[in-house]
Parts: C-alpha cells; sequence; structure tokens
C-alpha cells in the first residue's frame, strides 16, 4: 500500500486536471482528463475548459459538440455532461446497469412503467434515425404513435426525466443547437466511430481508470456517488473494482483508503505543491468529481458557501489545492469571499485573477473584497 499526504494528492490533481499546467490540447483533451464536463450551463462547461487552455478559444465545447467529437447527454448524477464518445458510452452503460426507472418510487413520480419505458427506447430509436430534432418535433413524433399519448406532459418536462432512460439506453443524446432550441438525434448520428452502449462489465474499467485517474486516490463509494449518487448495487460496484486487480494501487491518504490506477502511482508519491492560487468557475468538476462532501477538500461548515440553492455549485478559489472561498464577476470586477484563514497574497491573487480574464476573453478584471 502506498501511504501519501493530502497536499501530495492535491498537487498530483491540480497537475492531473490541467489548473496548475493548463494544456495545449483541444476541448476533448480537456473533457477527456476530467472524465467529461458539466453541462448543465453551458457556459459553465466553456470555462472549464477554458481555464485549462494555454490558448482558450470562445466556444470550444460547442464546436466539439457540433463536430461529434463531444456528446452532450444525461450522464452522471442525471446532469447533462460533455463526454468523448468511449466515456460517454461507458457512463451511460454504468448508469444505466441500475435500472432506476423500473423502481416503484420513479414510476409514481414520472408516470411511465418499465414497459412504457421499454416501448419508448424502440419508438425514439427508429424516430431519430439519420434526424435531428427539437423536443416538440421529437415528443409529437412520439405521442403520434399509439399508447403514448398520456405522457405528453413527461416528455414536454424541462428537466427531461423521461428521457433519461432513453438516453442511458443509448436512444438519444443532444444534437447541434437550433437557435436557442435543444434538439436530439442519434448518438450513432452523431459521433463518427460510436460503437454503441457496452455491457457494464466491459464499461466499468474504462471509467473507473478515467474517474481515479482524475479525482483519486478514491473509493468505489466516491465513484459511484459521482456517477449515480449512489444508485449501483454495493456488491457490483466492489466487483468492478476487484476485477481490475494489479491495475489499480491502494493509498493510505492520512487514514482514508483509496485507490488509484497503478500507472500514476509514482507521480502521486512525487507531487509537491507550490503554493499557487487558482480561480474555476461554476459546476467546476474539481469538486464535483470527489463532491462537495468530501472534507479534505472542503471543510463541512463552509459547505453551503459552495453548494447552493436549487443546485447551484459556486465559482471556486483554490489555494494549495483546497477550496477556500467562493468568487463572481460584476462587471470588471472579481467579488472574492474567502472563508479559509490563510491568507492569500495580492500578487498571487491578482495573477489568478488575470489568468481566469484571459481564460474568458476579459480585457481587464481587477479584484474586490467581498
Amino acid at each position: 500500500m502506498l501511504s501519501v499526504g493530502w497536499d501530495q494528492v492535491f498537487a498530483w490533481r491540480l497537475s492531473r486536471q490541467f489548473v496548475a499546467a493548463p494544456t495545449a490540447g483541444s476541448a476533448e483533451v480537456v473533457a477527456t482528463r476530467l472524465a467529461g464536463v458539466q453541462a448543465q450551463v453551458a457556459s459553465a462547461a466553456e470555462m472549464a475548459v477554458a481555464v485549462r487552455s494555454c490558448a482558450p478559444r470562445a466556444l470550444a465545447v460547442g464546436e466539439a459538440l457540433a463536430a461529434g467529437t463531444l456528446i452532450k447527454t444525461w450522464a452522471m448524477r442525471g446532469t447533462l455532461h460533455a463526454m468523448v464518445p468511449e466515456h460517454a458510452a461507458a457512463a451511460l452503460s454504468l448508469i444505466g446497469s441500475a435500472r432506476t426507472w423500473e423502481k416503484p418510487s420513479w414510476q409514481k413520480t414520472f408516470g411511465a412503467t418499465p414497459e412504457q419505458v421499454s416501448a419508448l427506447v424502440e419508438v425514439v430509436s427508429g424516430v431519430l434515425a439519420g434526424q435531428v430534432l427539437t423536443r416538440d418535433e421529437l415528443v409529437d413524433a412520439v405521442l403520434a404513435e399509439p399508447g403514448f399519448a398520456h405522457l405528453g406532459e413527461q416528455l414536454r418536462s424541462g428537466w427531461g426525466a423521461v428521457l433519461k432512460p432513453l438516453a442511458w439506453q443509448g436512444a438519444l443524446c443532444h444534437g447541434p443547437a437550433r437557435g436557442t432550441k435543444v434538439t436530439f438525434t442519434a448518438p450513432a448520428d452523431l459521433a463518427p466511430g460510436w460503437q454503441g452502449v457496452p455491457d457494464p462489465d466491459v464499461a466499468a474499467p474504462t471509467l473507473i481508470r478515467a474517474y481515479l485517474g482524475a479525482y483519486g486516490p478514491a473509493t468505489p463509494e466516491a465513484f459511484d456517488a459521482w456517477l449515480s449518487r449512489n444508485s449501483v448495487r454495493k456488491a457490483v460496484l466492489r466487483g468492478w473494482f476487484a476485477a481490475m486487480g494489479d491495475a489499480l494501487t491502494e493509498v493510505d491518504v492520512e487514514g482514508r483508503i483509496g485507490w488509484i490506477p497503478s500507472e500514476f502511482a509514482d507521480d502521486l508519491a512525487a507531487a509537491t505543491l507550490d503554493g499557487g492560487v487558482h480561480l474555476l468557475g461554476p459546476f467546476d468538476q474539481y469538486v464535483l468529481g470527489p463532491g462537495t462532501g468530501d472534507t479534505a477538500l472542503l471543510p463541512a461548515e463552509h459547505r453551503s458557501k459552495v453548494s447552493r440553492t436549487a443546485g447551484w455549485i459556486s465559482p471556486l478559489v483554490l489555494v494549495d489545492g483546497r477550496i477556500v472561498g467562493t468568487w463572481e464577476q460584476v462587471g470588471d470586477d472579481v467579488v472574492v469571499s474567502t472563508f479559509d484563514a490563510r491568507r492569500i497574497s495580492e500578487r498571487d491573487l491578482s495573477a489568478a485573477v488575470n489568468r481566469l480574464a484571459e481564460a474568458i476573453g476579459e480585457q481587464r478584471l481587477d479584484v474586490r473584497a467581498s
């Protein structure tokens, strides 16, 4: 077993996630490294990529989605993510394996039986073959089929609750935006080389390796919290980890046991912090990967400042890889609110704000304390 401290873990994560060392690569490179970028708010996905890029480009995520090199679909925790096709297929497989739409509570809430969901998969797959349709166009086509007229309200819901099980089974994903309207299409029509949704036992090593390669060392339970809010059966989850054998290395982080891909064990052991200050945007994977409940990353007493009402995740201020505050842009000012006792030097914070300005295409941003 490898033993390391949290300083090493955070130093390694900052580097692996292109926070401390931005990449010259594309949006696809960033999304691959992060095992997906949350895209519920499109501007947040763009910022997540931009702050990790040496030469940020406006709308890099949107361009990749239009090209089919990234897929936007309901993935981890039922939220929209932009992912490379291989990771998207693996995530859909593992999320779908929990078959949450077959639970009585889901049926009671959303009004669709497992048989109806299965039938919807067939109907939607046929309707979308070779087509890109808006939500209204797709719903109208489905409701025209016998036996589906009563699902109109559920299918038109902005949250897409009844559409999510169809996405998890590979029947649909988001297509290129049509003005302000959301569209849907079949993954095979959007992404070159789409191979379909694999068997969960085949998919598990791909997604576990990707997750642990960005957010490790972590437990199976942390992986499932990120993936499905703990919907996968524990025995199945642990079996996926166990089956990876020597590909994973067990790590003791100051008494907390987790796993990391063995190929990164030496890098983790050698990682050192540089005292850097970093600003990340809302809904950033840096905190969504481990989860806002990880007290090594975010003290419990400050969690509500980051994980806010209506599911909003605040922009982050990091010092030595730990979350020490939040920020917001007000005009030409970046208003910083810190909750950590350590002092952030004005020079370091100004440098971080300058990096942020470059990433989001602002000529100048000034720092202001709240």
